[in-house]
């Protein structure tokens, strides 16, 4: 009886030992992959990716041991992995964490490219209609019509009267001329009438009424808006003054304002499609009929002339106009989302995403922008894929690594190429451990010139150099920061 009791027990606890077991085994390959699969065929066995340490990205200089949540933003930290000399031109990024980071991407397209321009414009006179009523001979004012500067003016509208004494003696002298019938004298008389600025119909009217008219009524040649009105009842005006300034309206001047990286895509005759806030669903349709040939220095844009015509004068200068500039021709060209892009001030990036979270920043030449799209004229080939979304975090990671963008067409730098970083400087302390440097730019890392301390890989490379000597410097990327691995004594000192 007591032999069955110890056999049960041993048995119960044999199976609870198999149990126990296959429960780790089970949990371990859940943790290392698909369900059965071993440890060496998991993509994150230890051997294959190890995690250097871990980070924030929106604080990448920062570096923990372990993973955890950041300390910085409400998110998990991201591994680091250890890589070999390729990935040291990209920055890889866990797969799984690609939603996580909101990473986003687009594929690189070629085909027409739609090519417009939108900006906006205010509409002002057309200069070129433009009508100058001067004194043709002196006079006294009599009458002014009721008109004011800014008053919309018919054509042949009264602006004023003025009395011409001169023209008395001379009208009488020439209706004396043509009582007596002596045809020479009368077309001597006739022409000096001329000469003292009669205007033509008054000389007419003159001959065919037999009455002396010393009045002269000036009237607006054109219609339009009255700019100048310079007469005043009893004022005296002299020959050659400017006594009124009339601006046509049948037709009016859109200024447009281009920004001056799209102005070499502009031309004489390009149409443009004008909506005016004033009217809503009314599109005007014109043509660029000047490029003016001076720059504003403030806003760095184009000057760019568009004639509307202007039926039924509707359209006022001063209104604000939202302009469309649609590009002459449509070529198939190369280009990605204009969110892709990122612009530094010296050059324009993108990250290109390559296989296994992989992601290298490349330089690219850009071309027209229109509707959210950019041309590429240089550095990308369709079909393949960049960021659109996060590109901004990649390529913070990308500077900290000292990872240099490219093109496509250079070849890939070599592992000592990218891992070094050279400036030229002056040294303001040193000893055995550490150097203060009063350096220019290391163009590779995109650091300015500054004065900073940096830890010395070895001692002897403190030998033979004091403060004031001027050095040629060598910087590596380390999981510490950037350490000085070289320090050349220039050939000419103080």
């Amino acid at each position: 009886m007591i032999l069955k009791k110890w056999s049960g027990a041993l048995l119960v606890g044999v199976s609870l030992a198999f149990g126990v077991a296959g429960g780790y085994w089970f949990a371990h390959q859940r943790v290392n992959g698909v369900p059965g699969a071993s440890p060496e065929q998991s993509p994150s066995s230890p051997e294959e990716r190890k995690a250097l340490y871990w980070y924030d990205p929106m604080y990448p200089q920062q570096k923990f041991d372990k993973p955890g949540k950041s300390p910085f933003m409400d998110m998990q930290l991201v591994p680091q992995y250890a890589g070999g000399a390729g990935d040291r031109a990209t920055v890889s990024i866990d797969p799984s964490l690609t939603q996580n980071l909101g990473l986003r991407f687009a594929t690189v397209t070629r085909g027409i490219f739609n090519s417009s321009l939108d900006v906006t414009g205010v509409l002002g006179f057309n200069e070129r209609d433009v009508a100058v009523i001067q004194a043709r001979t002196t006079g006294f004012v009599e009458r002014v019509y009721a008109h004011a500067p800014g008053d919309v003016l018919k054509a042949n509208a009264a602006l004023a009267d003025i009395l011409v004494p001169e023209w008395a003696a001379a009208q009488t002298e020439f209706l004396a001329l043509k009582r007596n019938g002596d045809a020479g004298l009368l077309a001597a008389a006739r022409q000096r009438l001329q000469l003292t600025g009669m205007p033509a119909t008054l000389i007419t009217q003159l001959e065919r009424g037999g009455k002396v008219q010393p009045y002269l009524t000036l009237t607006s040649p054109i219609g339009g808006v009255l700019q100048e009105l310079n007469v005043r009842s009893g004022m005296t005006v002299a020959t050659g003054d400017t006594l009124a300034r009339v601006n046509g309206l049948s037709s009016v001047w859109l200024a447009v304002a281009v920004p001056e990286s799209d102005s070499g895509a502009i031309t004489v005759g390009q149409a443009v499609e004008a909506r005016l806030p004033a009217f809503p669903g009314t599109t005007l349709s014109g043509k660029v009929s000047a490029i003016l040939p001076e720059t504003n220095p403030d806003s760095r844009t184009l000057r760019v002339r568009v004639e509307l015509p202007n039926p039924g004068e509707r359209l006022r200068p001063g209104l604000t106009v939202q302009v469309r500039l649609n590009r002459s021709t449509e070529q198939s060209v190369l280009w990605v989302p204009s969110e892709a892009v990122i612009r530094t001030g010296r050059r324009a990036l993108v990250m290109l995403a390559e296989d296994a979270g992989r992601y290298r920043p490349v330089e690219v030449h850009l071309g027209q922008e229109s509707d959210g799209k950019t041309a590429i004229v240089k550095g990308l080939e369709a079909g393949q894929k960049v960021v659109t979304s996060g590109q901004f975090l990649l390529d913070s990671e990308a500077s900290l690594k000292g990872i240099v963008a490219r093109t496509e067409e250079e070849s890939p730098p070599s592992e000592t190429a990218s891992s070094s970083h050279e400036a030229d400087g002056q040294i303001v302390e040193i000893d055995d451990k550490d150097v203060t440097l009063a350096h220019g730019p290391f163009k590779t890392l995109g650091m300015p010139g500054m004065t900073m301390t940096f830890p010395l890989a070895s001692p002897a490379l403190m030998q033979g150099l004091k403060a004031g000597d001027k050095v040629r410097i060598a910087l590596s990327q380390t999981d510490d920061g950037l350490r000085v691995e070289r320090l050349d004594k220039s050939g000419s000192q103080p």
